[in-house]
């Protein structure tokens, strides 16, 4: 969006919420209870998930060789995996960014909170560029883990779907902010983030009719 963070103020945006990003997990909490499209999605997606994870773990228990210890070791994997692809989704955030025309972009975590972040200083994003920003890692990589579900040998089934369980739940911040955009779509939503002090602002559009 082309708009610097000053210049929100004299175009009729009015900030509804400043937050550190130590604080950003009640906020995305908040909105993935309201009722949107994008919470409903993450929901269903995470229920077709877990169901592929029951489905493959199961399989194949009537056959002679089923071995509950070796479905356990293949759905630990599938864990590990998804935590070692965490680097991969931020960066595909970052390309996202940039696509949309931010220029300074970093990153960001807290283990104790459990929470990583691509962050895009200064950067005013409105819904639709954020849109970009926040579903380009969840399709990439949801993408990629479907084709090789049809891909892999059966034993490794069970992986990949919990690869794919693992990645989708951990998707909850970018689905939540999504929910936000949704939540207010009809004001405008923008926001951006202040790498310095570690604060992301959180505006919507005012009218005069509001006003009044």
């Amino acid at each position: 969006m082309k708009i610097r963070p000053e210049e929100l103020t004299e175009n009729g945006y009015v900030l509804i919420d400043k937050l550190g990003h130590k604080e950003l997990v009640p906020f995305i909490r908040t909105y993935m209870k309201k009722r949107t499209k994008y919470s409903l999605f993450y929901y269903i997606s995470n229920f077709i998930a877990f169901g592929l994870v029951g489905y493959f773990f199961v399989q194949g228990y009537q056959l002679p060789n089923y071995s509950l210890g070796d479905r356990f070791t293949h759905f630990s994997y599938g864990l590990a995996i998804a935590f070692a692809l965490l680097p991969l989704h931020e960066y595909i955030h970052v390309l996202a960014y940039k696509s949309q025309g931010a220029t300074n972009t970093s990153y960001d975590a807290n283990l104790k909170k459990f929470y990583f972040m691509a962050l895009a200083d200064k950067f005013v994003a409105n819904k639709k560029e954020f849109q970009v920003v926040a579903l380009a890692p969840f399709t990439v990589i949801t993408t990629i883990l479907i084709i090789l579900l049809f891909i892999v040998n059966i034993n490794w089934t069970l992986t990949i779907s919990s690869v794919l369980l693992a990645h989708t739940a951990m998707c909850s911040g970018d689905f939540g902010l999504l929910s936000f955009f949704e939540f207010h779509k009809d004001k405008e939503p923008v926001m951006y983030d202040d790498v310095e002090n570690k604060v992301s602002f959180f505006y919507i559009k005012t009218y005069l009719s509001d006003i009044n």
